[in-house]
């Protein structure tokens, strides 16, 4: 008995765990323009919203704590807690 509520303790830690996990992306966004890139988060397609001439953040929720967000310059691979830098249309991590 004691064996089996460790084991469905475990299970649950892990699905929980899946289940807040995201990716908190710091940006500045150089552009006067709005950018809407599709990303990849987990093995699912969602689309990510970086507003024009300003800094913010976004979370994307998935998963995992890494994504790729794909741009006309790129992919681009970003993890939790990263800043980035948007001109041009191109994403640059730092």
């Amino acid at each position: 008995m004691k064996t089996k509520l460790i084991l469905i303790s475990f299970i649950f830690l892990i699905f929980a765990g899946q289940a807040k996990a995201s990716v908190y992306i710091q940006y500045y966004n150089k552009d006067s323009k709005t950018y809407t890139f599709d990303v990849k988060i987990a093995g699912t397609m969602t689309k990510v919203e970086f507003g024009g001439s300003r800094t913010s953040s976004v979370t994307i929720q998935g998963g995992s704590s890494e994504c790729i967000i794909y741009t006309s310059c790129g992919e681009v691979k970003l993890s939790n807690n990263v800043k980035i830098t948007i001109s041009n249309g191109c994403i640059t991590i730092g």
